[in-house]
C-alpha cells in the first residue's frame, strides 16, 4: 500500500502508547514488530517520547504516562480533525467529555482528549507538521481501530454527530463504521482501490475507517474502550514472539472472518490485537450464522 501522507478529517490517523517506562517499551515493540525508534524530544528534556518507524515512515508514538492520567499504560487512537477546540464543542453537544483540553504539540499539531458518553476515551489530532502514521496497513504498523462499546445504538449516534460517521454491516452482522467521501481520498493515491474491494466481495468496505466491538454481556466490568490492531504477517508466530520477550499472550491466534488473530498484553500492561490477513477466512462469519441458525 502507497505511504500515506496525510488524513482526511474523521480518519483515525496516529496511535501512541502511554507507558511507566517509554524505553522498556521502545525495547519490547522493537523486538516484536522490528520498528526503528528515535526519541524526538528536544535535547535535555526530562520527557521521553518515542517514534517508531518502518522503512523510516512514521508508525507508532511510545511516550510516559501523562501527569495527573490514570496510572493504567493503554494504546491510544487518535481521529484527524480541522479543529480540535471546534472537535471539543460538538463532543460536549453530543454528550461526551472533555479530558484533555486542546493544545499545541510543539510545531507537529495540535491534540485533545475526549471520552465518548459510555466512558470510551479517544484523541483527536489537527495536524501540523506531523500529518499522521505514514505506513499503515502493512506487518509491523497500524491495520484498525475499534470501539468495543456495550450501546452501539448511543455511540453511532454520538460519532455520528462529532465526526458524521455512518455505518456498514457486513456478514455474520459485524458491523463497521464509515466515513462517506473517504474512498475518494484514499482513489487518489491508490487508484483501483474501489475495483480490488469490490473483487473481494464487500461493497462498501472502501468507506470503513473503524470497527465495532459490542462488548461481552458476561464481562460487565470490563468499561468501553478503544482497540488498536497491529498487522502481522504471523499471528502465531507474533504471540509466540510477544512471550518470548515477556509479553503476555491473552487470546491466543484464533480464525475470524477475513483474518487469524491474536490478542497480547505488552510487559506493562498495555493491550493490543496483531491481525494476519487471511483471505480464506472470508466466510467464517456466515458459516457460522448459518450453523447456529440450523442448530
Amino acid at each position: 500500500m502507497p505511504e500515506r501522507d496525510g488524513y482526511i478529517p474523521g480518519v483515525p490517523c496516529w496511535v501512541d502508547t502511554n507507558q511507566p517506562d517509554p524505553e522498556a517499551a521502545a525495547a519490547f515493540y522493537s523486538g516484536l514488530f522490528g520498528w526503528e525508534v528515535e526519541d524526538v524530544m528536544p535535547s535535555g528534556s526530562p520527557v521521553k517520547y518515542f517514534i517508531a518507524r518502518i522503512r523510516g515512515g512514521d508508525v507508532a508514538g511510545i511516550g510516559p504516562i501523562p501527569e495527573g492520567a490514570p496510572a493504567t499504560p493503554v494504546w491510544n487512537t487518535y481521529i484527524s480533525v480541522e479543529s480540535a477546540d471546534d472537535t471539543a464543542t460538538k463532543v460536549k453537544a453530543a454528550g461526551g467529555e472533555v479530558l484533555m483540553e486542546a493544545g499545541d504539540v510543539m510545531e507537529a499539531g495540535r491534540a485533545a482528549v475526549f471520552s465518548d458518553p459510555e466512558g470510551a476515551a479517544f484523541c483527536v489530532w489537527q495536524p501540523g507538521q506531523h500529518k499522521g502514521a505514514r505506513i499503515v496497513n502493512e506487518p509491523g504498523s497500524l491495520n484498525f481501530n475499534g470501539l468495543n462499546t456495550r450501546n452501539p445504538d448511543a455511540a453511532k449516534a454520538f460519532y455520528a454527530s462529532v465526526f458524521g460517521w455512518r455505518t456498514l454491516t457486513l456478514a455474520g452482522g459485524v458491523e463497521m463504521w464509515t466515513l462517506p467521501g473517504y474512498a475518494d481520498d484514499l482513489e487518489r493515491g491508490d487508484p483501483g482501490l474501489r475495483e480490488r474491494t469490490a473483487a473481494m466481495g464487500v461493497p462498501g468496505f472502501e468507506d470503513v475507517v473503524a470497527s465495532i466491538n459490542p462488548l461481552a454481556a458476561d464481562q460487565p466490568d470490563i468499561p468501553a474502550y478503544w482497540s488498536v490492531t497491529f498487522a502481522t504477517d504471523d499471528a502465531d508466530e507474533a504471540a509466540r514472539k510477544a512471550a518470548e520477550l515477556g509479553g503476555t499472550v491473552v487470546a491466543p491466534p484464533f480464525d475470524a472472518p477475513w483474518a487469524r488473530v491474536t490478542v497480547i498484553t505488552d510487559p506493562q500492561g498495555a493491550t493490543f490485537i496483531a491481525n494476519q490477513f487471511v483471505p480464506e477466512n472470508k466466510d467464517l462469519a456466515s458459516r457460522a450464522s448459518a450453523s447456529a441458525s440450523a442448530a
